[in-house]
């Protein structure tokens, strides 16, 4: 994994856009939903209207810090539900549903991409790159306007390393690995331990205890295998033999075997 990048203060989170948008009715929604969700202290990262049960409109929404949970969507969806049926968005009836980005969450944002280098994702561009639209491979990081990616689905004739324009990005989203969800369970843990304590619910941290950092990926450990060379165990000190030969010393008595 790659190290992480300096902490984004949460204003400035709340306010960075988007740079994957939706099109027809989704960004109709959008426009009603983003500044109630901004007003409430949490980031819009996608809207999908689909066929499920009729009519589904989804809105998956984060805390500045990518944390989510079910009280957070409970209450995003008692203050969108009136303002949704006054701004009437959509022309037929539909369900509402308010959802987490998920592990394999998709990318919207240049942090997005930013906080989850080094994980394996999947994008598709709006434009071409070197002829083709679909990628899949390491994030490395962000270079510029760019990120950049280290390919696994490489043919022979191409290079492992491309530069994709985000902005020419039409979607990215994360590969499900051991790596990402032990990560996210991290994270997860970390938010839900703070929310606990801002509620009272669990007492403070003291205060020289060091805060976690969510954004702050975890690198596996290292595993030794074949030739590598593993570190080196120490003998034991303390076994039968050694207190039978200091009882032995301690009487002046001579090792049998030794004594032949």
């Amino acid at each position: 994994m790659t190290d992480p990048v300096a902490p984004i203060p949460d204003h400035e989170l709340l306010d960075e856009p988007r740079l994957v948008v939706e099109p027809g009715a989704a960004a109709r929604v959008s426009s009603v939903v983003a500044p109630v969700l901004h007003g409430m202290g949490y980031r819009l990262v996608r809207i999908r209207i689909s066929g499920e049960a009729g009519c589904t409109v989804q809105i998956m929404a984060e805390r500045p810090d990518g944390s989510m949970q079910i009280e957070d969507c409970e209450a995003i969806s008692k203050a969108l539900s009136p303002v949704l049926d006054v701004a009437d968005p959509i022309e037929r009836a539909y369900r509402l549903e308010i959802s987490s980005p998920g592990i394999d969450r998709p990318l919207v944002r240049r942090s997005d991409f930013e906080r989850y280098a080094g994980h394996l994702v999947k994008i598709e561009m709006a434009v071409a790159s070197q002829g083709r639209k679909r990628f899949r491979g390491l994030l490395e990081s962000v270079e510029g306007d760019c990120v950049r990616l280290h390919r696994d689905d490489i043919r022979a004739d191409e290079d492992a390393v491309v530069r994709l324009v985000m902005e020419d990005i039409a979607d990215a989203r994360l590969i499900l690995t051991d790596e990402l969800i032990a990560e996210s369970m991290r994270r997860g843990k970390i938010a839900e331990r703070e929310m606990k304590q801002s509620l009272g619910i669990l007492p403070p941290p003291p205060p020289h205890a060091k805060k976690s950092d969510p954004a702050k990926s975890v690198a596996p450990k290292p595993k030794f295998k074949g030739n590598a060379k593993a570190p080196k165990k120490k003998p034991p000190k303390n076994t039968k033999e050694h207190r039978l030969a200091a009882e032995r010393l301690r009487r002046d008595d001579i090792d049998p075997i030794e004594g032949e």
